[in-house]
């Protein structure tokens, strides 16, 4: 392996694009091909880097590692080319657009002995960061509840998935890993409003395997763009909006209320909120960087590995399922709502869910 990390591209669609730019500020790394039938068509690559037809002929120019940006449905094809040719790869999320094809992509990178990683990267938000640091102090005591709002208008480049494998993937992933723990059941309702074969509307109920409640409105129907998360303590709880990468703490108050009836409509009382300071680096060059360094050094801790990117996909299709079953669970939906059990193997690799 050079000394300077080689890297070849997959995909030079919107976050191809921010894969190219980023990879071209890395210290140690340099953007060595690029494979993508189109070619450069928007003109953001640095001369001399060559543009090739096919992920075979990337491969042929000499690189030490790959990121995969090409649509979803053509991550396991590129995933296995890879692997079978030693190649690490990071894999932009979902890992793939159905489980099998995911778990195909697992063992293949896990046979070859080389690095697979996923791009998950909302596990680089400084927000996020810190909120999962103050959860794993015990700051918040013990959590009742992670509720997640991911909404905005319909990005064109989507096109062959819908909002739960696109967005809710993000939300189901960052869930177990600031919990460190896994889902073990989900309700769901979904929405097709915009004429597409997708869902573009969800909402979830999830439980998580230590009782704590999950919550997930994600949608592409909305003119508000709004990426908020909100974990419930019983000493207050925290408030992350990854868009602008900050992390609020409401703490529950000391001070007793003495409006009596202003206490009794508000439960727990207000405490002080407070804003912390926090490095704000761009995820993706934290994303990038971490996985030059597992390229380099063969250590994982840095990265989402295939098996927690394959354990998303997996709770994905759990919520999917669940939009389609009529019925109820333990009467929690006594109208129609719909509920799907998560099978046994996704209860299995509770440290790939959660902290590892």
């Amino acid at each position: 392996m050079s000394e300077v990390l080689r890297v070849g591209l997959v995909g030079l669609g919107a976050m191809g694009r921010n894969h190219a730019r980023v990879v071209g500020r890395l210290d140690g790394a340099r953007l060595a091909a690029v494979a993508d039938p189109a070619g450069d068509v928007h003109g953001v690559l640095p001369a001399g880097v060559p543009v090739v037809g096919s992920v075979r002929e990337m491969i042929a120019a000499g690189i030490d590692c790959a990121v995969v940006a090409c649509p979803t449905f053509l991550h396991e094809r590129v995933g296995l080319e890879l692997a079978a040719a030693g190649v690490p790869a990071l894999i932009e999320k979902p890992l793939a657009h159905e489980a099998p094809a995911a778990r195909r992509l697992v063992d293949a990178f896990e046979a070859a002995g080389v690095v697979g990683a996923v791009g998950h990267i909302e596990r680089c938000n400084p927000a996020l960061r810190a909120l999962r640091a103050r959860l794993e102090a015990g700051e918040l005591g013990t959590v009742f509840q992670v509720v997640t709002r991911r909404q905005g208008p319909f990005p064109n480049r989507i096109a062959d998935v819908g909002v739960v494998k696109d967005l809710a993937t993000h939300d189901i992933d960052l869930t177990a890993w600031v919990t460190g723990q896994e889902y073990t059941w989900v309700a769901a309702r979904a929405a097709h409003r915009s004429g597409r074969e997708h869902e573009d509307l969800v909402a979830v109920v999830g439980e998580l395997s230590d009782g704590t409640v999950a919550n997930h409105l994600v949608n592409w129907l909305s003119p508000l763009k709004e990426r908020v998360v909100i974990v419930t303590g019983d000493r207050g709880c925290l408030v992350a909006d990854t868009l602008t990468a900050d992390l609020t703490y409401y703490a529950n108050g000391s001070v007793p209320t003495q409006w009596e009836a202003l206490s009794a409509f508000r439960g727990v009382s207000e405490g002080d909120m407070v804003r912390y300071a926090l490095q704000k680096r761009e995820p993706l060059v934290v994303e990038l960087e971490g996985f030059c360094e597992a390229v380099r050094t063969g250590v994982t801790e840095g990265v989402v590995t295939l098996r927690q990117g394959l354990r998303a996909v997996e709770v994905a299709e759990g919520v999917i399922a669940a939009t389609k079953v009529s019925g109820t669970r333990d009467s929690l939906a006594p109208r129609g709502g719909a509920a799907y059990q998560q099978s046994p193997a996704l209860l299995t690799g509770r440290e790939e869910v959660g902290r590892g």
